[in-house]
């Protein structure tokens, strides 16, 4: 610790603390333009100058570091009069539009020339006169209000990391701007906004709060309701309207980060697409009705299938975008009240692989380590995950870590952004994962570079993977894979270089017929190399929609109560019995698929879907919407008419995320409040609340005062939940398991041992996919997620839509060029079960005979072509391989666009 004197106060301070935190902890606020706490220091503007006893010259707070004994004066005379001569400057080139400037009451130029009295410049100095740019329709760049403090260009290089804009020019002529000086879009640019949270003036400016001023908005804190990431920020509230995000102080997860959909998905509360009364279907029309009539015809429909078809005719989907507290009531309705486990939800179309294979070989389904570690793993084993899109935050954080230097080992089939800052990247044939992990750990043992005593005493079944990996030789994985065995070499090496080695995966490991061999291969590389149960290490799956996770944990399985807790275990059943006062079934429900087919050959009558469209996000979308015409009754409970809602007998409108209480569990087990801002558009209802309405209708005594008294009955049911409450909440997020309130949380998994005892390593062979390319169908697709878009849901938002507004499916230049196809041309892609059409986009990013389309666009149903191949264990479908046809149009073949 140091001692110093800030204005004649004592101080001790840590070693290698600036100025200007040093007085910030005290309460003293200096000035300044440049300087920002999560970046580097700059020391550009000098407003924040100071003086210390001794020196020469006055010294930069936000640059210089105490030293002991140090005396510091924040406001002398002299710093005074420095600071007032450097505002008067600045003014003298500055717009002088303060009673119009959207920044008005923000601004620190403003701020500070109030603070020492300059109400004009003395000085005759010469207008910059750049041309506005707000060609995009996030926000607004106004060069001639830029003081070049930097901490745009800054914020996009070292927290972004993506280098967008940069200082040109010399003297009077210096500005920040893009390469070539073009405009700002989605093709120079993420779009983040992170330089308009910065920047101390107008110059850059969010368009949605550009006529708001600071003083007519409260702000409410929340998590954001888009990728497992967690984020959280403010939802700023004028007139009883949400008008605009801005970031919040301290958030766990994402400090004061965010992307693009959490900066500007505002239209998700202020769509005029919600859904605002309840709907039901007569003669083909959906008709406005009472809630009353529309939760009788339900709840009598219910009772009619039940008789006539027992309970297990009904089955519900519940939402990973809706809170723990909807999903919880949710799943125990379905148990309670309508009697049946068929009860599941988007998981199984993602992560359920990652739930059944860390269950078995870890003891528990979720990433073992945290977000905030990512930043300091010295090694970065990225297999099927491409986080600068699908977990936006997260990505950065992996470009965070090989900007300081970390090595980046990156698996996938295309080249995505962290592919180009690899320090190796392995372009591996689609589908063939498992035989390059099993190559690693061939060469891993071979070479001695395994962790043998954290094998012998931390895990088991060592022996018998081994008798299938050692067939793995790196000439047979070469041959499997495409990948040069010199690479399997290298990257066998960089990942036992260090034990702070993290492998992340994502879909393009789980959406296989093989993804729950794969998570399982996976666990056997971290265990063979003791690479678990320690920080910056461990296997760390990101978890793909926001709640995907605590929809999880809630019990919204076929298989599991809350926590985890198989229904056919007879304790299991006696708990949840008492605890909920009712008789329950052993017996395990039914899966999506099996619920799908079960609508087809008629022996599912009823399916009650609450914020679910497996129309669009379920592959053979064909097949779905004929099992879905064959139901009796179809329910859907939504925010907006999604596609399935097409299908429904009746419809309920709901609340989104900003109008109700909760939580969210993000993909690092981190427990986060959502708050109510605002109240739901018409009639719309709370979900918990319409499921309890109907439970009471169906005779069942299931009520709540609140989703705070929901929360308590989860932390009485579900032990790793036992220790959080809304109150600790409120000070932040906290991660489970957290069985004790003076629990503080679990930062990482397995420490010690693992949650089942010993690791369990088992064998996993390589398997091709289900469908290969063939002469007929010559072309692989894969899909995935855009940062622009979350699934369906923001193709409602109008702002989100001017930045993406279709589909642009990558098809290499050399297959572009057989088919004599251009820039944003339409083809028509064809597989086995579905023709759709799309634009194209001509990049290098995906391999000839290889292309790649998103599920976000209805004009553009991708998943009407994908296959309905399952993975055994978990019934994952096989979105990553497709096998499909490309042609170009015909003239005559109309477009809807």
């Amino acid at each position: 610790m140091i001692n110093i004197i800030i204005d004649g106060k004592k101080v001790q301070v840590e070693e290698k603390t600036s100025i200007i935190e040093a007085a910030n902890g005290i309460g003293i606020d200096i000035p300044n333009f440049c300087y920002d706490k999560e970046l580097t220091s700059f020391g550009g503007c000098r407003i924040c100058v100071v003086e210390v006893e001794g020196a020469r010259n006055l010294m930069a707070a936000c640059s210089t570091e105490v030293t002991e004994g140090m005396i510091i004066q924040t406001e002398s005379k002299k710093v005074i009069e420095t600071r007032k001569n450097l505002l008067d400057l600045i003014l003298s080139n500055h717009p002088q539009d303060c009673l119009t400037c959207s920044k008005v009451g923000e601004c620190k130029l403003q701020e500070y020339c109030i603070r020492y009295g300059i109400k004009e410049s003395s000085f005759i100095g010469e207008k910059k006169n750049h041309q506005i740019d707000d060609l995009n329709p996030v926000m607004e760049r106004d060069q001639n209000k830029c003081i070049l403090c930097g901490k745009c260009v800054r914020v996009c290089k070292e927290v972004q990391v993506t280098g967008t804009i940069e200082f040109t020019g010399r003297g009077f002529n210096s500005k920040v701007t893009t390469a070539f000086d073009d405009s700002i879009d989605y093709k120079n640019c993420r779009m983040c906004g992170q330089c308009i949270s910065v920047c101390p003036t107008g110059a850059l400016v969010n368009k949605q709060l550009k006529n708001v001023r600071p003083w007519e908005v409260t702000k409410v804190r929340t998590t954001c309701p888009f990728c497992g990431t967690g984020c959280n920020f403010d939802l700023n509230i004028k007139g009883g309207k949400v008008v605009g995000v801005t970031p919040t102080d301290n958030a766990p997860v994402n400090e004061s980060a965010m992307c693009v959909k959490g900066r500007y998905h505002i239209d998700i509360m202020n769509s005029p697409d919600r859904l605002t009364k309840p709907l039901i279907k007569k003669d083909g029309t959906f008709i406005e009705s009472s809630w009353d009539e529309a939760l009788s015809l339900i709840v009598r429909k219910i009772n009619d299938i039940r008789e006539k078809h027992g309970a297990d005719a009904l089955a519900g989907l519940s939402s990973a975008r809706c809170v723990n507290e909807d999903n919880y009531v949710f799943q125990k309705v379905m148990r309670v009240a309508m009697g049946t486990n068929n009860v599941d939800h988007c998981a199984r179309t993602c992560h359920a692989p990652t739930v059944a294979g860390l269950a078995t070989t870890l003891g528990d389904g979720a990433m073992t380590n945290s977000i905030g570690e990512v930043v300091d793993n010295e090694v970065l084993f990225i297999i099927g995950c491409n986080a600068t899109e699908a977990h936006p935050i997260i990505g950065n954080k992996m470009k965070q870590a090989a900007r300081k230097g970390s090595k980046l080992i990156v698996v996938d089939p295309r080249r995505t952004e962290l592919a180009e800052m690899a320090t190796l990247y392995l372009p591996l044939q689609s589908g063939t994962d498992a035989a390059l992990v099993n190559g690693m750990i061939n060469i891993i043992v071979n070479e001695g570079w395994h962790d043998d005593e954290y094998i012998k005493t931390r895990c088991e079944g060592f022996e018998n993977m081994w008798d299938t990996v050692k067939g793995y030789t790196p000439d047979v994985v070469e041959r499997i894979t495409g990948i040069p065995k010199g690479d399997l070499y290298e990257a066998a090496r960089l990942y036992t270089g260090t034990k702070k080695a993290g492998i992340f995966y994502t879909l393009g490991i789980t959406e296989h017929t093989t993804g729950t061999a794969n998570v399982m291969n996976l666990a056997n590389l971290a265990m063979v190399t003791g690479h678990l149960g320690i920080e910056n290490a461990g296997i760390n799956p990101l978890r793909g929609q926001n709640n995907v996770q605590g929809s999880c944990d809630m019990g919204a399985l076929p298989n599991n109560f809350p926590g985890y807790k198989d229904v056919s275990d007879l304790k299991n059943l006696e708990f949840f019995e008492k605890a909920w006062g009712a008789k329950l079934r052993s017996e395990k429900g039914l899966r999506i698929p099996e619920m799908i087919d079960g609508a087809s050959d008629g022996t599912l009558k009823f399916m009650y879907v609450m914020g679910e469209d497996p129309v669009l996000t379920d592959p053979d979308a064909n097949h779905i919407k004929a099992a879905l015409k064959k139901l009796d009754f179809l329910v859907v409970q939504d925010i907006f008419l999604s596609e399935i809602a097409t299908y429904a007998d009746v419809i309920l409108p709901a609340t989104c995320y900003g109008e109700k209480d909760g939580t969210f569990t993000n993909t690092e087990r981190r427990v986060q409040r959502v708050r109510k801002a605002v109240n739901p558009p018409g009639r719309a209802r709370l979900d918990w609340e319409i499921l309890c309405d109907i439970a009471n209708r169906l005779g069942h005594d299931i009520n709540y005062s609140s989703a705070e008294d929901i929360f308590n009955e989860i932390r009485r049911t579900i032990p790793s939940y036992a220790g959080i409450t809304y109150e600790r909440l409120d000070e932040g997020g906290i991660q489970w398991p957290c069985p004790t309130v003076e629990h503080p949380g679990t930062k990482f998994l397995h420490k010690g041992k693992f949650s089942r005892g010993l690791g369990l390593m088992l064998p996993v062979e390589y398997e091709p996919p289900a469908e290969l390319v063939c002469e007929e169908y010559p072309t692989l697709l894969a899909t995935g997620r855009m940062l622009y878009h979350y699934c369906i849901t923001t193709r409602h938002l109008e702002t989100l839509m001017k930045i993406r507004p279709h589909e642009l499916a990558e098809i290499n230049p050399i297959d572009a060029e057989k088919l004599g196809v251009k820039e944003e041309e339409f083809i028509r892609v064809t597989s086995r079960r579905g023709s759709i059409l799309t634009r194209v986009t001509i990049t290098e990013r995906v391999k000839p005979g290889m292309m790649f389309m998103t599920f976000h666009y209805k004009e553009s149903p991708v998943n009407e072509l994908t296959n309905s191949a399952f993975d055994p264990v978990t019934k994952t479908p096989e979105y990553k391989i497709t096998a499909v046809k490309i042609e170009k149009l015909d003239d005559k073949e109309e477009v809807i666009v």
